[in-house]
C-alpha cells in the first residue's frame, strides 16, 4: 500500500473513531426533557417536577449510553404502551436502547424459569407475575433488590422511587420482607356485570317474577350484585333464558380450551372463592387457596390424606360448578376459547355478568372505542365492577378474590452495568411522571398516587367502579398465590390437563381434583430448593382431617341466594 493510501485509511479510521463515541455518548436536549414532560401530561408531579425526574434518569443513565437491554411482559395493553412509547422516550432520555418484547405469559414464565435454573441469560430483566414470589423465594437466583437498593445500586436507584407510594408490595416480599421483584402493573380478577341491564325496571321485574317462581313468593328477590354462587347461579339462569330486547343473551362468561390458563383459572379464582382453604390473608393458614397446607413456610402436602383441601369436598365443588355453568350458561363456542379469548369478548354486547373478569381486559379497545356496545350514550361504560360472589364453602376472614402485580425481576446472571441499565428501565415505567398516562392506556395502577390523582378522580366514572375497588379498604382481601406454592411453573401444569378432561367427561369433578392433589403431592415430595423445601405430612386417612377444624372442609348444602344493590355497595367501598 502506498503512502497516499495508508494516509487516506488512517484519515477514515481515525474519523471513524472520532465519530462513533459522539454518537453513543449524545446527551439528550433540555428540550427533549420538556417535550416528554409535556407529552406525560397527566402526573401526580408538575411540569418542572416531571422534568426534574427526568433529568435524573438523563444524568444517572451517562455511562449507559449507547448501550442495549432487553426485557421481556405478556401481552396486555399496559406492556404494548411500555414498548411503544416508554422504550422511545427511555431511549431519548437516557440514550439506552431497550428491546421490550411481548409474548404470552405462558413463555414468558418459561423462559424467565429457564435463565434462573440453567444460568444462560435470554433477558436481562423480565416483568413476571408475584404469584412466582415462593419460587423466586426458595431458588435463590433473582436479585434481592432491598439489597440492591441499599448496595451497589444506590446511585441507580431514583430518589423518588417512594416504594411507600406503591400498591401491595407485599406479594413481591420474600417472608423476611425483602423486595425480590418490583410491582409494574396490577390487575384484580372481579364481578362484572352489565349495569345498565341489572338497572331497568322491566328486567328488574322479571328477575323478581323468576325467582318468585323458582322458590316461591316469600324466597323472592330483587336483580342486584351476587354475593354468594346461589345468587350468581340463578342470574345467569335468568338471563341465558330471557331475551334482551328481542336479541338472545348468556348468563354466564368462562372458557374451556384445553391450555395452561385453565389452570390459572383455578389457582387464581376458583378454588379460592369457592372457599377451600382457611381463613387468614393473604393466603390462609394453615391451608391455602390452592389447597396446600404449610407449616410455617413449609408445604405439608396437598391431598386431604396429608392434610391438604386439594381433592376436598370444596374443590370438587369449585370445579363441578365451574363445568356446569360453562355448559349451561356461556356462549356454546366457549369451550374452544382460552384467557386471551374470553377477556374481551364481554364488549360483543350479549355477556349479563361474568364472575371472574381479569380488569386488564376492561382497557382492551373492545371496551373503551366509540360504537362499542359496553358505551353508553353519554361516552361512559354501561358495565360496572363489583366483589367476587363466594361459594358456600367461603368464611368471612378468607381471602376475597385474586389480583396479581406483574413485576419486574432481575435474574441473578443479569450482572453489572446491564444490571444497573435494567434497573433505570424498570423504575421509568413506574415512575410518577409516568404513571396515571400508564394507567389511563392500560387500565392497571401500581401506585396510590396515581389513583389519588386529580386526573384520574375527576374521571374515575370511566373506569366503571375499577378506582373506587383499588381506593376501598377492601382491596388488600384480594390477594395473589403467594409464598406458600414452592414452584409455581411445574405445580400449575398439573391442574390444566385434568381440568380439560373434566370438561370434556372422560373424569368426574372428583377423579379430576384427586389427580390433581395426587400429582401435586408428587411434586412436593421431590421438589429439593435452595431453601424452605417442602416435607410432607405423615399421611392419613380424610376421615381424620374432616374431624378437625379449618380445612378441609366437609360437604355443605347450598346456600341461600343473596344480592346486594351497587349503590349500596359502593358505599361500602367507600368506607
Amino acid at each position: 500500500m502506498n503512502t497516499r493510501c495508508k494516509t487516506s485509511v488512517l484519515f477514515f479510521t481515525t474519523l471513524l473513531m472520532c465519530v462513533q463515541p459522539a454518537y453513543a455518548s449524545a446527551i439528550a436536549s433540555d428540550e427533549t426533557l420538556d417535550s416528554w414532560a409535556k407529552q406525560f401530561k397527566h402526573s401526580t408531579l408538575n411540569h418542572q417536577q416531571r422534568v426534574d425526574e427526568l433529568q435524573w434518569f438523563r444524568q444517572t443513565a451517562k455511562k449507559f449510553r449507547g448501550r442495549k437491554i432487553t426485557s421481556i411482559a405478556e401481552g396486555i395493553k399496559t406492556h404494548q404502551w411500555e414498548r411503544d412509547v416508554l422504550a422511545k422516550a427511555f431511549y431519548e432520555i437516557t440514550g439506552i436502547q431497550v428491546k421490550h418484547d411481548i409474548r404470552g405469559e405462558g413463555t414468558v414464565v418459561e423462559l424467565l424459569m429457564k435463565q434462573l435454573t440453567s444460568g444462560r441469560s435470554n433477558y436481562d430483566i423480565y416483568v413476571s407475575d408475584a404469584d412466582l414470589i415462593g419460587t423466586h423465594m426458595r431458588i435463590d437466583a433473582t436479585v434481592n433488590l432491598t439489597r440492591f437498593m441499599q448496595q451497589e445500586g444506590k446511585k441507580f436507584t431514583n430518589p423518588n422511587l417512594d416504594l411507600n407510594d406503591f400498591m401491595n408490595l407485599e406479594f413481591a416480599q420474600d417472608e423476611k420482607g425483602n423486595q425480590l421483584q418490583l410491582p409494574d402493573q396490577q390487575f384484580a380478577n372481579l364481578y362484572w356485570f352489565r349495569h345498565d341491564w341489572f338497572t331497568r325496571s322491566d328486567i328488574k321485574q322479571q328477575f323478581l317474577s323468576f325467582t318468585a317462581k323458582k322458590y316461591g313468593k316469600k324466597g323472592a328477590y330483587d336483580l342486584g350484585v351476587p354475593v354468594n354462587w346461589a345468587a350468581y347461579e340463578d342470574i345467569a339462569e335468568f338471563f341465558t333464558k330471557t331475551k334482551i330486547d328481542g336479541n338472545k343473551v348468556y348468563g354466564h362468561l368462562d372458557y374451556g380450551k384445553k391450555s395452561p390458563s385453565l389452570g390459572w383459572r383455578f389457582t387464581d379464582s376458583w378454588l379460592a372463592i369457592a372457599g377451600v382453604g382457611d381463613k387468614g390473608l393473604p393466603n390462609g393458614y394453615p391451608v391455602d387457596e390452592w389447597g396446600i397446607r404449610v407449616d410455617k413456610h413449609t408445604p405439608k402436602g396437598s391431598s386431604m390424606h396429608y392434610g391438604g383441601a386439594t381433592n376436598s369436598p370444596a374443590a370438587i365443588y369449585a370445579l363441578q360448578t365451574y363445568v356446569d355453568w360453562l355448559k349451561l350458561y356461556a356462549p356454546p363456542q366457549s369451550l374452544s376459547w382460552r384467557w386471551e379469548d374470553a377477556g374481551p369478548r364481554a364488549a360483543k354486547g350479549d355477556i349479563a355478568q361474568r364472575i371472574f373478569q381479569y380488569i386488564t381486559w376492561l382497557s382492551d379497545d373492545a371496551f373503551t372505542q366509540p360504537g362499542s356496545p359496553m358505551l353508553g350514550n353519554d361516552g361512559l361504560p354501561v358495565w360496572r365492577v363489583a366483589p367476587t360472589p363466594h361459594g358456600r364453602y367461603w368464611e368471612k376472614g378468607m381471602k376475597a378474590g385474586y389480583q396479581d402485580a406483574g413485576s419486574w425481576t432481575i435474574p441473578k446472571n443479569t450482572q453489572g452495568s446491564r444490571r444497573s441499565a435494567a434497573w433505570l428501565w424498570a423504575q421509568f415505567c413506574v415512575s410518577k411522571t409516568v404513571s396515571v398516562e400508564k394507567f389511563i392506556a392500560g387500565g392497571t395502577p401500581v401506585r396510590h398516587s396515581t389513583l389519588n390523582s386529580n386526573y384520574v378522580q375527576n374521571n374515575k366514572k370511566k373506569w366503571g367502579g375499577i378506582v373506587e375497588f383499588y381506593t376501598s379498604q377492601q382491596e388488600k382481601l384480594w390477594t395473589d398465590s403467594g409464598l406458600n406454592i414452592p414452584h409455581y411453573p411445574s405445580m400449575s401444569k398439573v391442574w390444566w390437563p385434568q381440568i380439560a378432561r373434566a370438561i370434556k367427561g372422560e373424569l368426574s369433578s372428583e377423579q379430576a381434583m384427586n389427580t390433581i392433589a395426587k400429582k401435586q403431592d408428587g411434586i412436593l415430595a421431590k421438589l429439593d430448593m435452595a431453601r424452605l423445601s417442602p416435607a410432607l405430612n405423615e399421611k392419613k386417612n380424610n376421615e381424620y382431617w374432616l374431624a378437625r377444624p379449618g380445612a378441609p372442609k366437609p360437604s355443605k348444602n347450598r346456600e341461600k341466594p343473596r344480592t346486594i344493590a351497587y349503590k349500596t355497595l359502593i358505599k361500602q367501598w367507600s368506607k
